[in-house]
């Protein structure tokens, strides 16, 4: 039976591909003409960005792209989400999900469809917006691919179940989608997959790894009291920038001290809040830290160690067991992306098939963080693939090693992904991936 399922697939790759590995020309006629439309909506689109929770606009688009090509679609799904739902027979089904909103940065590029747009975040403050993180690239590939699939309904059954998913940069979409009943009100995925661009690939390429891919994200917040009063008179007062500051040394030492050093996490003070002038020893200051993980046990006891040096420090300054320092996690959390191993495979195989080993690159994990982790962790244990698109192109790469320079990197207000094969390489993945996991 095995046998005979390898040999069904084998068949059918040969008739799309014509028999030549790697040379797909019904895939490919269809990838020609949609990422040129792919292309002039990432335009329009990163013209156009919008911040998290505030894709209005990019939301409806989205509605009126997928119900062009014949989606069924539900709009506001736990906020701006957007579902679509195509039905193509029986088979299995595959999620395929963008993200949508961009980041409060001024762009600096010289793009004719540059961003020159202003929003007013939730704060009540107005930020310039700009598409720093590629979202304009993930939403017009999603949609190329999307057509293309319509198009070839041909060459596959089974269901797509695409999400265009709001608030990626703050962490909260995936979990509202899942939390309004996502895998409850629309068939279970057998599997999920999606994209990140990554500048220090070339277009063209794909990064991939299997297993560990993004780190999980924590944020957490400390407030540190003391005992204010007159600069002048330090030994009447207790200092809580000084006990902050011996915080802020004493915390690196859980990772280099306290923690494995195969076990990567990362503990940083990114915001320090405290005094009003440079005479006045203030009552308290407030910290803000990120913590990035891979491992719930390691990070757990990161945070017990967090505790414990603050008290320490505290303590040792003279502070008394009721004004201890207060540290809180928040609740919003982005757990680790991890590639399922079967179906990273899975997509190993079909990229290779198609591209060629040498631009299917294996990547290393990073300690960057995606709510696409979110989807792998719910109770339905839904398998998942991200995928690094390579988006800097040859010529520049080229260029750049030469002088010993890197790309502009994510969320640069100068970012200057190689647009056009970019999109193409894109689409052209995913289509292929979706195909052969409909038919495996």
């Amino acid at each position: 039976m095995k046998q005979f399922l390898i040999f069904t697939v084998m068949i059918l790759y040969s008739i799309i591909t014509n028999g030549q590995t790697g040379s797909n020309p019904v895939l490919e006629k269809h990838v020609d003409v949609n990422s040129r439309y792919a292309l002039e909506l990432c335009k329009h689109l990163h013209k156009n960005p919008e911040l998290s929770f505030l894709e209005f606009e990019t939301s409806q688009r989205m509605q009126d792209e997928l119900k062009q090509i014949g989606f069924e679609v539900t709009k506001n799904f736990g906020g701006n989400n957007v579902i679509g739902l195509f039905k193509n027979g029986n088979g299995p089904t595959i999620m395929l999900r963008t993200d949508m909103d961009a980041l409060p940065i001024k762009e600096k590029t010289d793009f004719e469809f540059a961003s020159t747009k202003e929003s007013t975040n939730r704060d009540g403050d107005v930020v310039p917006v700009m598409h720093a993180c590629g979202h304009d690239i993930h939403m017009s590939v999603w949609l190329g691919s999307l057509r293309c699939l319509v198009e070839m309904k041909d060459h596959w059954q089974g269901t797509l179940l695409v999400i265009a998913q709001q608030a990626e940069e703050f962490s909260g979409g995936a979990k509202l989608a899942i939390d309004t009943g996502l895998f409850s009100k629309f068939p279970k995925p057998d599997a999920a997959l999606a994209y990140h661009i990554n500048p220090e690939l070339e277009s063209g390429k794909i990064g991939l790894a299997q297993g560990p891919v993004f780190a999980g994200v924590k944020t957490a917040e400390i407030t540190v009291f003391g005992k204010g009063g007159h600069g002048a008179y330090p030994e009447k007062c207790i200092d809580p920038i000084v006990i902050s500051s011996r915080i802020i040394m004493d915390l690196q030492t859980i990772i280099s001290r306290e923690t494995n050093p195969l076990d990567p996490v990362v503990v940083t003070v990114g915001s320090i809040h405290g005094g009003t002038r440079p005479n006045i020893i203030p009552d308290e200051v407030k910290m803000e830290l990120t913590l990035r993980y891979y491992n719930e046990a390691v990070i757990t006891k990161t945070i017990e160690a967090i505790k414990r040096v603050c008290d320490g420090a505290a303590l040792t300054a003279g502070m008394p067991k009721d004004k201890l320092p207060n540290v809180k996690v928040l609740a919003v959390n982005t757990p680790p992306v991890i590639n399922h191993d079967n179906l990273s495979s899975d997509i190993q195989n079909i990229t290779t098939d198609l591209l060629g080993a040498e631009n299917v690159i294996a990547v290393k994990p990073a300690m960057v963080g995606e709510d696409f982790g979110v989807y792998g962790t719910t109770e339905e244990k839904i398998p998942i693939c991200l995928m690094w698109l390579g988006s800097t192109s040859p010529a520049l790469m080229k260029e750049l090693n030469a002088k010993g320079e890197k790309p502009y990197p994510l969320h640069s207000p100068h970012l200057n992904p190689d647009y056009e094969q970019t999109i193409y390489t894109g689409i052209k993945v995913m289509t292929a991936n979706v195909l052969g996991l409909m038919n495996k």
